[in-house]
């Protein structure tokens, strides 16, 4: 189970929450101009990395609001999380001092 820290409430079990997906991905400008492909693009392709993603989700139980989380793909770890207006954290890069 994941605990995650909701920006408002503090750390809370996951099945408080409700997922929504990629964060990040911004509204196209002119939705009216995308052809049938750019726009099932924009709707349905996202990213699948290997290790820190940032994600959306909502503290569905709790105060009902939208935040992102920094969340490891491999290890589950929550690594961060912050509001809608906060910028994505900067991670230590892997290996640190060669």
């Amino acid at each position: 189970m994941l605990l995650i820290s909701c920006p408002w409430c503090g750390p809370r079990d996951e099945t408080e929450y409700h997922y929504g997906g990629q964060a990040h991905v911004p509204h196209p400008e002119n939705p009216a101009d995308l052809s049938d492909e750019q726009w099932a693009e924009y709707v349905f392709y996202r990213d699948n990395p290997k290790g820190p993603f940032a994600e959306r989700w909502m503290h569905s139980t709790g105060c009902r609001r939208w935040f992102n989380v920094l969340r490891d793909t491999v290890s589950y770890a929550v690594l961060a999380s912050y509001r809608l207006d906060e910028p994505r954290p900067e991670l230590p890069q892997a290996g640190g001092n060669r």
